[in-house]
């Protein structure tokens, strides 16, 4: 199943992968920042959605 990380501010993708990735890795590995935007990305601003893909 895949798993992204996108930015809420413009949704560029931050990270897509199959690999689960902590958000606070994503985080650091960008500095806080968003790598387009650079909009200030905060744990707090993560959420969680699931959307089912038809096979």
């Amino acid at each position: 199943m895949p798993f992204e990380i996108v930015c809420n501010n413009c949704g560029i993708s931050l990270y897509s992968g199959i690999d689960l990735k902590y958000p606070s890795n994503i985080l650091k590995l960008y500095n806080g920042r968003c790598k387009k935007c650079g909009e200030a990305l905060s744990l707090r601003d993560f959420m969680t959605e699931v959307i089912p893909i038809e096979r």
